[in-house]
């Protein structure tokens, strides 16, 4: 097995199980889910909760252990204006019981100074548990390279990194060389994908969620980033394809491009090591 995950906007709503199941058909040891689905859903699956559904908890938690697969990352944690990250305590008592040991933690509240305490406040809750918190550079006020970095001194924990989205990283100003000078270890997490350096969206957020490249068939730099990369990390392929979905084209051979593009990738990575 290696390093290879799959995100959840690759799936568009997949249970629990299912997905679970597309992991290990593909080879792949890595899901990254969330306790809820996200909206779009073009292949009409059946509503899912594993935060209000302890049998669908049990029944992935068994899937994982048939098939060798473990949850690499739970994502819906959020920072807002007017609420606290203190009410994500059972949330992460879940994400615990799931035998995940790493979130992601994203920001849409502007005040920034808020924004990198409740960061502090929430890896201090997650550091208890044994989880570790990533923070996505990405739209919001951590936008950009130095203020992820920022908001990691701030919070000055081992367990509160960065997580790297190589759309957002490289459409946000930065690249190879960036990823090469930061401290060692302060990155904690990959989002593997490939798109334009120039968007052809009317939206961004759009293109994000919904239309993104096979590793490869793009114009991102992944071959320089990944070199640049520590070799332990997660690569979590986020490569929503809504066209092809809406297309009739399902997930497994959706997502089993992908899984061989970077596949390749990482074996250019060995040859040219």
């Amino acid at each position: 097995m290696d390093r290879i995950g799959i995100e959840r906007l690759c799936v568009f709503g997949m249970p629990p199980v299912a997905f679970v199941e597309l992991a290990a058909d593909l080879g792949v040891q890595y899901v990254a889910t969330g306790l809820r689905p996200l909206v779009y859903n073009p292949h009409g699956y059946p509503d899912w909760s594993l935060r209000d559904d302890p049998a669908l908890r049990r029944e992935m938690l068994a899937a994982m252990g048939d098939r060798g697969v473990s949850i690499s990352l739970i994502e819906g944690f959020g920072v807002a204006p007017q609420a606290d990250v203190g009410d994500y305590a059972a949330d992460l008592e879940i994400v615990r019981g799931l035998g995940c040991t790493r979130i992601n933690v994203a920001s849409i509240d502007r005040d920034v100074q808020r924004s990198f305490d409740q960061f502090a406040k929430i890896a201090g809750m997650a550091g208890a548990l044994g989880i570790e918190t990533v923070i996505e550079i990405g739209p919001g006020p951590v936008a950009k390279l130095p203020a992820a970095v920022a908001a990691v001194r701030h919070v000055g924990r081992p367990d509160f990194r960065l997580l790297i989205d190589t759309m957002h990283f490289v459409r946000s100003g930065s690249g190879p060389a960036d990823i090469a000078a930061l401290d060692p270890g302060i990155v904690g997490y990959v989002q593997l994908c490939d798109v334009p350096l120039v968007s052809k969206h009317a939206r961004y957020m759009d293109e994000a969620l919904h239309e993104r490249m096979v590793p490869g068939t793009g114009e991102l730099p992944l071959l320089e980033m990944l070199a640049a990369l520590p070799r332990d990390l997660v690569l979590g392929l986020e490569v929503p394809q809504r066209s092809l979905a809406e297309a009739g084209v399902g997930p497994h051979e959706r997502v089993g491009r992908c899984v061989a593009a970077t596949r390749s990738l990482l074996e250019q990575l060995t040859q040219e090591s």
